[in-house]
């Protein structure tokens, strides 16, 4: 706090309120704020500090403080800094000095890190919510096409055939690694800091932590006051967590951009997600996706900015704090709309499998199979490829698909050969796969129920 009754006889320029205040972005931890007081007045009457009657006073302010800001009717004051002043001069106004009473035995240090980690526990929850939405929407997708079968690319070159659901599945894996890792932040985050004061701990050796942990909802008290005011792992770990998680959308993104292509023409995105072109108008524009795209550079942005700012602070708070909000905030905001923007788009997109199919037929995506019938047949491996590369290059030049080539041609190349080639076709080599993981339809069956088994789904889909 810049300019502290007391202690200053000169008012703070214009300047450095504007530049020092917090008010314009932090005022959204105002419940947080105000349910760390009200757990605080309860403490200290609890206690005997303050006298239960002026607790009562004081948590009844609160709550009225609370209903003003929702009904649009506070008014916040750039000067008083940030939300934390905003709100205790606002009691004060309301019920007089009884209302400075509020601030014994705490410090705005351990209340803007308790208001932190409360905001944060909410974000997490919020972002596990939208997150298995976005599971559910990919395995609906999924179970809707089963039966689809795609080129799989290595390279953005045509590989191997795959069922649409497993490529599908794919995403769902990597959103379930992002789960582990927001759930795993909650624990971090869940630490009540409140009680360690400005950086020391606080001189009433009867407040009751423990009271306050329990009022709040957290599992666990910090243990070290000067680690606890300074500390802002969580919002790194969160926004770590994000990371990862937009770049996963990201690439979501890129293959939804491409498959919407008129080149690939795999999906149709649904017209409520895409837009139109201001000059041109026959295009359709996966513009959601391509913003998905962008912003995982901004969120990525935000985490190297906190990083930046915590990697040289000796303890405990230090002003330069201030700056974990913005970047918090705006990481958060970006993360969830991304999801739920997702979500939609998802579960309103159709499938054009004849396209696929088609580009199935381009590209020789059955060379690895041939590869594998020789080696059934006796020939090893490295020399099978030699010998089916070669037939690759013989069909390119006639401008044939493999499949189209006659017995005779194919025998040109190994005698091992044989009418039973015929019998390689893009089903038997998704069937082929019958591994654990694997994208035989059976395999992508199991898949599916472990997928809805993980989100607490029953087997229905319900």
């Amino acid at each position: 706090m810049s300019h502290i009754r007391g202690r200053f006889k000169k008012k703070a320029d214009k300047l450095v309120n504007e530049y020092t205040a917090s008010i314009p972005f932090d005022w959204r931890l105002y419940p947080y704020d105000i349910a760390g007081s009200i757990a605080h007045a309860r403490m200290l009457a609890r206690q005997g500090i303050v006298p239960a009657k002026e607790a009562e006073t004081i948590i009844k302010a609160l709550s009225a403080i609370k209903e003003e800001i929702e009904r649009g009717e506070f008014q916040f004051k750039t000067e008083l800094e940030d939300i934390h002043m905003n709100i205790e001069a606002r009691l004060i106004e309301k019920v007089g000095e009884v209302g400075g009473k509020l601030h014994t035995a705490r410090s705005r240090n351990d209340q803007v890190a308790f208001a932190m980690r409360l905001f944060a526990k909410d974000a997490i929850a919020n972002t596990l919510v939208v997150l298995a939405e976005l599971q559910r929407a990919l395995i609906a997708l999924a179970e809707a096409n089963k039966g689809v079968i795609i080129p799989g690319y290595t390279h953005l070159q045509p590989a191997q055939p795959l069922l649409l659901a497993h490529h599908l599945l794919a995403y769902f894996e990597m959103l379930q690694r992002d789960t582990t890792r927001f759930l795993d932040c909650l624990k971090r985050t869940d630490v009540m800091p409140l009680g360690s004061g400005a950086l020391a701990g606080v001189a009433y050796k009867n407040i009751d932590r423990q009271f306050l942990a329990k009022e709040l909802g957290f599992g666990q008290l910090s243990q070290n006051s000067l680690d606890a005011v300074s500390d802002r792992d969580f919002v790194l770990e969160y926004e770590a967590a994000a990371s990862f998680c937009m770049m996963h959308l990201s690439r979501l993104a890129e293959e939804v951009i491409l498959w919407s292509s008129a080149e690939f023409d795999f999906i149709e995105l649904d017209e409520a997600y895409a837009t139109g072109s201001s000059i041109m108008p026959q295009k359709k524009n996966p513009d959601v996706a391509e913003l998905a795209r962008g912003k995982a550079g901004r969120v990525y942005g935000n985490l190297m900015a906190l990083l930046t700012t915590m990697k040289a602070l000796p303890l405990a708070y230090n002003r330069d704090l201030q700056e974990d909000k913005e970047g918090f905030f705006d990481t958060v905001d970006c993360l969830l709309s991304t999801l739920e923007v997702f979500t939609g788009l998802v579960k309103t997109l159709k499938v054009n499998a004849e396209s696929a199919r088609r580009a199935l037929e381009r590209g020789y995506i059955l060379a690895t199979d041939l590869a594998d019938y020789l080696v059934k047949k006796g020939e090893a491996f490295r020399t099978a490829h030699e010998i089916v590369a070669k037939l690759v290059s013989y069909a390119e030049k006639k401008g044939k698909p493999l499949l189209k080539l006659s017995l005779a041609e194919y025998q040109k190349f190994s005698p091992l050969f044989a009418q039973d080639v015929y019998s390689v076709t893009l089903e038997s080599s998704i069937a082929a796969r019958d591994v654990a993981g694997g994208t035989a339809p059976r395999r992508v069956e199991k898949a599916l129920a472990a997928a809805k088994k993980t989100l607490g789904d029953s087997k229905s889909g319900s």
